[in-house]
Formats: C-alpha cells, structure tokens, sequence
C-alpha cells in the first residue's frame, strides 16, 4: 500500500507550542522525533543486514535529526536547536569540575580544553560555515562563571554587596553591549531607486564565450542613463568598470568594504568575521564591539582578583595564581581556582585581540586589510606583525581614532547602480 504524504499544513491553522513544519513543509510534532524517519529505518536496516550504507545515507540522518530537534515555543511553534550550542554546555562545567580533582589533572585539562577550541575554529574556519558554538561558549561561560561567584565565593563573607553589584553590573553591560554589537555591522543595501529592465540574450555575444551560461547572457540596463548620450554612457561604464562589485551580493562595494564568505554579506569597512559573537564587525558595530570588550575585560578581572583574594587571602593577587598552598585540600576552593585559571586564559585571549584592535585603529587599518597588505607584502609592519601601517588611510593618530569614534553616525549609503553589467 503505497504511503500517503502528510497533510500541509493550512495557513489559517496554527500552530501549537509542540508542533512544527518540517524541512518537507508537512507538520510535525516534537514527540514524533524518531517516528516515519525512512532515512534512519534504511540506515539501521542496511546496519543490522550488514549491507554496505548509501554514500549520502549518514548526512541524510544528520539532516533529519538536526531538523527534528526541537524546543516547544508559545509562538510559532517548536523552535529548531542548533546542535552547536549543546557541547559548551556540557563539557564545560564537567571539564571544570574534574580539573577541581587534582592540579595535574587541572593542568591537563586547562591545556586541552583552549587546544580543543583552537583546533575547532580551524575545522570551521577553513569550511566557511557559521557556528553558534564559540558565541555559546562564550556566553555559557560568562553565566557559569558568575553563577559559581554567587554560590561559592559570596557566600564566604569576602565579598561585598557592593563589590556583588560592580560585577552584576559589568555583566548587564557587557551583554547589553554585546546585543548593540549583533544588530546590524553596517550592511551594503542595494540601490532601490534606479529602475532596471533585464533583457535576455540567446545568441553569443562576439566578446563572451558561448559555453558559459549555455549560451544565454543576462543584460541588465538603467532606465536613467538610456537618455543620456553614447559618450556619457561609455565614460560611466570605464568608471564603473574600476569599481569593486560583489558577484554574491550583486552590488557595488564602497571603498574598504568586504564580502564575508560566512555571513554572506558584504558590510562596509569590514575588520573581520568574529566567531564569539556569530556575525561581523564592520562600519556600524565596531565602536560597540570595541566596547564590550573592554567591559567584558574589566569584569572579568575584578573578578578574578575577587576569587584570588577569598581563596588565598595569604598571597598576592598578581602571584596567587602561580602559587596557592593548599588550595586543593578543599574542593569548593579547588573548584574556583580552576575557575579563574579559565577566566584568566579567557582573558589573556581577548586581551590580545583587544591590543590589536587598539594598534589597527592608531593606524587606522582594519584587520582585513592587515592581513591583505602582509599577504602581498605592501606594508610596515613591526613587534613580529602586531603593528602594520598600510600608510593609506592613516591621517595621525588624533584624526583616526575621530573618524573611529564617528564612523558608525554615518549613513549607510546605498550600492551604486550596476551599470558595468551593460
């Protein structure tokens, strides 16, 4: 009997907090997650029959399973998982209590665990393909680490309520901060307001080749500049010809924007594609960017000077975490030692990235362009590369860092016409 299709779901029936349309558009329920998967039936059959699987078979499992995870939603229904945001929260509170067992075991897990984020941002930086794991981790770790400051160092009598509200307040800030930095990092819009009409071409054009596009070459003309003159026209089409035009986004691009393979977009004045907070820094984010990092900095090492000073009291904060006797006789003040060891590499790497974006704006460069202009070698650079001066938009150290500060005031004009597809 051959299998009826689910019934589609009306646009008038909605959905309850439970239910869900699949990535077939059917309807589906939470509960139903491992039920009429054919995908999965042929691969655990082909498992159990000791058949070989279909090349495409375990992807086509990953697929379903990652559209099926769901978490019930009051409006528009089950809202999808990202199956990157689970491993932070699991790992990283389980990695932490165990290096809390002993100080080797400490040291190996401190070592592993930044190895283990570095070598995943290198598998998924060389597939171009976005994660929210870094922007969970880095979240998850602000939280639990502020979660274990109320329940194991403020109840020692060591802190404060007004040391308690600087760092409460230093964490609203910094995720207030961080949500002004994801709006919008300054996007290249289209322009709206000059009408195109595409004519369609089906014999070779003399200077292109009829192998590309199956011989069929898309045309697109601006009613504005038809009334004007053949001179006029071709001086605008050398003009355009020298502009810098995305292929993806099918715009023009302002001078020092970028394409970000990521994102998908191109954002004016790109600095670069940041994996802790899942989208880019351009024009419009990057003051904001800069900003929560400083307040995500301060906060985190007040309170590690916090911790350091309720679990050895006897030491120097600058030298307690070198060396604290006895700090492992007791596991709630293993546990926070821990804690503040991973704070501080946390820390230590933010704060580089911090040093760079205060040298890269002296100089008024963007990380994209550093990168670019050590590539092809076209630029100064000192300290084994941490200072690069393209020397092409830097105007003094004063007048950059007042375009810096003003630069996401500017309106975000819109791409000019793509006249150089004529």
């Amino acid at each position: 009997m051959k299998k009826q299709p689910k019934k589609v779901l009306e646009e008038d029936e909605p959905l309850c907090c439970c239910e869900y349309l699949n990535r077939h558009g059917q309807r589906s329920h939470v509960a139903a997650c491992c039920c009429d998967c054919e995908d999965l039936d042929d691969t655990c059959d082909r498992f159990l029959k000791g058949e070989p699987q279909k090349p495409d078979s375990l992807s086509r499992v990953a697929t379903v399973v990652t559209d099926r995870i769901r978490v019930p939603w009051f409006w528009g229904g089950a809202q999808k998982v990202d199956l990157s945001v689970i491993p932070p929260l699991i790992l990283l509170p389980v990695l932490l209590h165990l290096a809390a067992l002993h100080f080797l075991i400490g040291m190996v897990v401190l070592t592993a665990l930044p190895g283990l984020v570095l070598w995943y941002y290198f598998v998924t930086h060389k597939k171009k393909g976005q994660t929210l794991f870094f922007l969970s981790l880095a979240l998850f770790s602000l939280a639990y680490m502020y979660y274990l400051f109320i329940t194991e160092v403020f109840p020692r009598g060591d802190v404060g309520l007004t040391q308690l509200g600087v760092v409460t307040m230093g964490v609203v800030l910094t995720l207030v901060a961080l949500i002004h930095t994801k709006k919008d990092p300054g996007i290249v819009r289209p322009n709206q307001e000059v009408v195109h009409s595409a004519v369609t071409y089906y014999s070779p054009l003399p200077d292109r080749d009829p192998a590309v596009n199956g011989g069929r070459h898309d045309v697109v003309m601006t009613v504005v500049n038809r009334a004007g003159s053949s001179d006029q026209m071709e001086a605008e089409l050398k003009e355009s010809s020298k502009r810098n035009r995305c292929p993806v986004c099918r715009v023009v691009r302002p001078p020092r924007a970028g394409h970000c393979r990521i994102c998908g977009i191109c954002v004016l004045r790109l600095d670069h594609h940041c994996v802790w907070i899942n989208s880019c820094v351009g024009q419009a984010n990057h003051c904001s960017f800069l900003l929560t990092l400083v307040l995500f900095l301060l906060t985190s090492l007040y309170g590690i000077s916090l911790v350091l000073q309720s679990v050895c009291p006897r030491q120097n904060v600058l030298t307690a975490l070198l060396y604290c006797p006895g700090v492992y006789n007791e596991y709630s003040n293993a546990l926070c030692f821990t804690c503040a060891w991973y704070s501080s590499i946390v820390t230590g790497g933010l704060l580089h990235l911090l040093v760079v974006q205060l040298i890269n704006i002296s100089y008024n460069v963007t990380e994209r362009e550093a990168r670019v202009a050590l590539r092809d070698k076209t630029a100064r650079s000192a300290y084994w590369g941490l200072v690069v001066d393209t020397g092409v938009y830097s105007r003094g150290f004063r007048s950059n860092w007042a375009e810096f500060m003003t630069m996401a005031d500017k309106p975000n004009p819109p791409s000019p016409a793509l006249t150089d597809l004529v």
